[in-house]
């Protein structure tokens, strides 16, 4: 195997944790075996010729299968089928946004006979406003069971859109208000610089060929090499862990590629969490602390290096994800009151994908909602023009420090943040 090496070239310590990784490995390599990781998701990249063009979506998800079923066959599991369209203002041509929702919902009820879900992209164009769109988003929340979408709140071109800010924070406040317990709020997000080709929803949005790529939930693959790790030497073991786990995954995908004609963007290496994958717990199997302590925002730059440098082909975030109600360590520490809504912020300077599920009071008001994103595109034009998002829970009825729980088996207890 690639990863080993002669003895005498190898510290003992670090022998050790190379062994384990063997171990691992050799462990899994059989069809059907468990891994420390799943596939979160293959997304499907397409353009649609019109809002009435449901040939192309059919023929996405037909691909989809194939591909979700040559991954099966290798022993992975997948855990969702996904499509992004190019952004919906592009291709509503003389239909109003009122007149599309018939059309998302033929959409929808395909994707829902299918178990796929949906991306639409960016409602409106950048740094536009339109007074009538936040009614309408939570219609099409209310109407549709699997459409995601967003709104374009900075660029690399023309920094940052306050008039895409403003229709934000409103969006946001009316899907909390007409969504069972503020909910809907899972499928919209505020994106801030976020490439074409994300993998993960809903800032995911598509152009030019059709497409693919691979998104990841790996939190315990993360766990088990920091369980083995410190400062010194998790950079180079979780470097050596990732590129042996994602290298046969590039494979399979470059397979499918060629047996299908559908170009492979990549995997974005995001550590998405699950309820039983938990990225609060692999950092802190790193720090030795609880998340929010000091050590936290080293552990994260150290992750979101490795991510980013991993020789495999990356795409999407390819950063560290905090969703907070996705999270049960990370919902745990911020009921302890461990970090603050702009410390998850200061985190995503160094790693993250912005902030994600935050549950909130739901009487934030619009100009606070406003002050948040703002902060977000600001972070995204000053580093780099970095790919974040800001998917904020406003919790209808629910003040900071009250418990909160969701019918969405996706989604942990959670205790709502102080929004400022």
């Amino acid at each position: 195997m690639a990863i080993l090496k002669a003895r005498n070239e190898i510290p003992g310590v670090q022998l050790r944790f190379v062994c384990i990784i063997c171990a691992t490995l050799l462990s899994c390599s059989a069809a059907g075996q468990r891994k420390d990781f799943r596939i979160r998701t293959i997304t499907a990249g397409i353009q649609l010729e019109s809002l009435e063009d449901t040939v192309t979506v059919t023929n996405a998800i037909a691909f989809l299968e194939s591909a979700k079923k040559e991954f099966t066959s290798r022993g992975y599991e997948v855990q969702t089928l996904r499509i992004s369209t190019q952004h919906i203002f592009e291709f509503l041509g003389t239909t109003s946004h009122r007149g599309a929702i018939p059309y998302l919902k033929k959409i929808d009820q395909i994707a829902t006979r299918n178990g796929i879900v949906v991306s639409v992209g960016a409602i409106l164009p950048p740094n536009k406003y339109n007074a009538e769109i936040a009614s309408w988003a939570a219609s099409v929340i209310e109407e549709t069971d699997n459409i995601s979408f967003s709104i374009l709140i900075s660029s690399q071109q023309n920094g940052i859109h306050a008039a895409s800010i403003k229709a934000a924070a409103e969006i946001t406040k009316a899907i909390a208000e007409r969504s069972a317990r503020g909910e809907g709020n899972f499928r919209f997000t505020a994106s801030a610089n976020c490439p074409a080709g994300i993998p993960f929803f809903p800032a995911a949005f598509h152009y030019g060929v059709k497409s693919f790529a691979i998104g990841l939930e790996s939190p315990n693959l993360l766990k088990t090499v920091f369980s083995h790790s410190d400062m010194s030497n998790a950079r180079e073991n979780l470097t050596m862990a990732m590129e042996n786990a994602l290298t046969p995954v590039e494979q399979i995908a470059q397979t499918i590629s060629a047996t299908w004609g559908w170009q492979y963007d990549g995997i974005d290496t995001s550590p998405a969490p699950g309820l039983d994958a938990s990225i609060g717990e692999a950092i802190e199997s790193l720090t030795r602390q609880p998340f929010g302590s000091p050590s936290t925002l080293s552990a994260c730059a150290l992750i979101t290096g490795v991510l980013k440098n991993l020789k495999v082909k990356t795409c999407g975030y390819s950063g560290l994800m905090l969703p907070i109600i996705e999270d049960k360590t990370l919902a745990r520490r911020a009921g302890e009151n461990q970090f603050t809504l702009q410390e998850l912020l200061l985190y995503s300077a160094v790693s993250g994908t912005g902030l994600d599920v935050v549950p909130l009071p739901g009487d934030t008001s619009l100009d606070l909602l406003e002050r948040i994103y703002y902060d977000v595109a600001s972070l995204s034009i000053k580093y780099n023009n970095k790919a974040i998002s800001a998917r904020l829970f406003l919790l209808p009825g629910k003040k900071a420090g009250d418990v909160v729980s969701f019918d969405n088996p996706y989604l942990t207890e959670a205790t709502v943040m102080q929004a400022e």
